[in-house]
């Protein structure tokens, strides 16, 4: 038997009303009151419905997470980080797939799902300008990445131009000179892409080191076989190099591979620099280099900035959110000097 709020006020002899504050945590309450309250709380094994609760609020208590690739390691842990921060919030997540297909993402942007869900999290890789903002209209969301500029959606990222300075002057301050880059991308939807080659030049151009374009591995995307395979087409090209940054961790992890199959040591020979600290970077031999955006960090902003939009406490403008960043050197460029930090 499901007991009710009315159980629960008779059980421990207040009304209704007083049980419904202490469950949704109004301060204004006695605290003896209170106290008797979670006690028959406790003896009923009370549960509140929150499915009727968010029927009355007009609110489903879903929200969606859409992002181009779960199998691309840096999206399943900002997934992970994401139904943490909505936890908070007693929000379910509902997480999407879109493959940065433009339908699947103008489906998404629509609010196909408004029936069901809230409030939407927001990763595009086709879309941008007035799509999004249409999207916006219809449902409150929060965009992440790099696709936007100054729209109608709050928007949450990392600076990358400033990380991919950092990775790249990380190697530059251990003497390398011949650094390569890969990951390079040239269509329209590839933002993050060409700043974080904006970025690899910015370090080069400041250490007064000319910008060699043999040196850049173009990546169609950012898994560990395109890394692979790039290293392997830079290594046929026979340009000298003694550094790469990886515009990602699967992209360095595919090119540490092909740089052991072609018996290149890492770093005696290439010292190698990812972007993202994945989970398998802190366990692959060598421990990888990387950029660490704060995913945990990322969320919260993302998921806070959600929830004042949905309790109407932010009407304000669309705000723009960065989050910090940091290097972590391991042994992909350190070598036997680096921790597994």
């Amino acid at each position: 038997m499901r007991h009710r709020l009315k159980d629960v006020a008779e059980r421990a002899g207040v009304s209704v009303k007083t049980v419904s504050n202490v469950v949704n945590g109004y301060v204004h309450v006695r605290a003896d009151t209170r106290a008797r309250v979670m006690e028959a709380i406790a003896e009923l094994d009370y549960r509140p419905n929150i499915s009727a609760r968010n029927l009355r609020r007009g609110r489903t208590g879903i929200i969606a997470l859409a992002v181009p690739e779960l199998d691309i390691p840096y999206f399943a842990e900002l997934a992970k980080h994401v139904v943490s921060a909505a936890a908070r919030h007693d929000w379910t997540v509902l997480i999407d797939q879109t493959n940065g297909d433009p339908e699947q993402e103008r489906l998404v942007a629509a609010g196909i799902r408004d029936h069901l869900i809230d409030g939407l999290i927001f990763s595009p890789l086709a879309l941008a300008g007035a799509e999004l903002d249409v999207g916006a209209k219809a449902t409150p969301m929060v965009l992440l990445g790099e696709r936007v500029a100054h729209g109608q959606a709050d928007h949450v990222a990392i600076d990358n131009v400033a990380a991919a300075r950092d990775a790249t002057a990380h190697l530059l301050e251990l003497g390398r000179r011949r650094i390569a880059a890969i990951g390079a991308q040239h269509t329209a939807e590839a933002a993050t892409a060409r700043l974080r080659l904006a970025g690899y030049r910015e370090a080069l151009h400041a250490a007064g080191i000319g910008y060699d374009e043999t040196l850049i591995a173009p990546a169609p995307s950012w898994h560990r076989a395109d890394g692979a395979e790039a290293m392997r087409a830079l290594l046929a090209t026979g340009a000298r190099f003694d550094a790469v940054v990886c515009f990602n961790d699967t992209l360095a992890l595919g090119a540490v591979r092909a740089l052991y199959d072609a018996g290149r040591r890492v770093p005696d020979d290439v010292a190698v620099a990812g972007f993202d600290d994945i989970e398998d970077g802190r366990f692959s031999v060598p421990t990888l280099t990387t950029v660490a955006p704060d995913k945990a960090d990322l969320a919260r902003i993302a998921v806070d900035l959600l929830a004042a939009r949905l309790a109407a406490t932010e009407d304000g403008p669309p705000r723009e959110q960065s989050v910090p960043h940091r290097l972590i050197p391991r042994e992909s460029t350190l070598g036997g000097r680096a921790g597994v930090a």
